[in-house]
């Protein structure tokens, strides 16, 4: 069995405050978290923010698509009537290199700025390449960043193929790929594991599926509750 599962907090930890705030990230960070993931996308202004939805109706008092909307727009919104939508210089800030942060590019031509952010993060605040990870079920996102900067670690996000999913990594040299925790077997982990890829399985809730994703000996998993793990 491995010896250390890596414990992922989902989009903070969202099982417990709402997702994608700063008051998440630092709760999954209370839990001892290895890693968070976090979602991007690029506002109006040109800055990454972190919110998971294209639009804001969901989980906002606003409305529409975050991308038409400035920074200091989205700062006037509220979060479930009471948190602020934070930009992904605060969300690093607060990990401030503790955990690795898995950056996931939700919105559109977010890769670019995300390098942006990766690389002065690295050679300003003395972060390294290990504190993070980019992800995507946008292939043309991933081969960006590939293109940009071959330094950092990509994952391949699908809820289609583990076998796709490897295929796509190929090309981009990602050494990571993340499954829908419905696709996961132990022969489909145990066959990506022995050609060189690391699997952190996404979202792992309830007890019982923690358990037999630890049985197959998975890399990672990503949960809404990482004090589960």
């Amino acid at each position: 069995m491995n010896s250390k599962i890596l414990k992922i907090g989902h989009r903070g930890a969202m099982g417990h405050v709402a997702e994608n705030t700063i008051d998440s990230i630092k709760k999954a960070l209370d839990f001892g978290v290895d890693g968070i993931e976090i979602d991007v996308h690029l506002c109006r202004s040109g800055e990454l923010v972190v919110f998971h939805d294209f639009t804001l109706d969901r989980m906002t008092d606003g409305s529409g698509e975050v991308s038409k909307y400035s920074l200091s727009e989205l700062k006037k919104l509220k979060v479930h009537s009471y948190y602020e939508i934070p930009t992904l210089e605060e969300a690093l800030d607060v990990v401030n290199k503790r955990y690795f942060i898995n950056i996931e590019l939700k919105g559109k031509d977010t890769a670019k700025q995300t390098v942006k952010v990766i690389q002065h993060y690295i050679a300003k605040n003395s972060w390294n390449y290990d504190d993070f990870i980019v992800s995507s079920f946008q292939h043309h996102e991933l081969e960006t960043v590939y293109g940009l900067n071959k330094n950092i670690q990509l994952a391949v996000l699908t809820k289609a193929s583990v076998m796709e999913a490897i295929e796509i990594a190929k090309t981009i040299d990602a050494k990571i790929i993340h499954p829908n925790v419905a696709l996961v077997t132990r022969e489909n982990v145990a066959m990506a594991q022995e050609n060189g890829y690391q699997v952190n399985v996404w979202t792992v809730n309830d007890v019982e599926t923690i358990s037999r994703m630890k049985a197959y000996q998975v890399n990672g998993i990503i949960s809404d509750f990482p004090d589960r793990l």
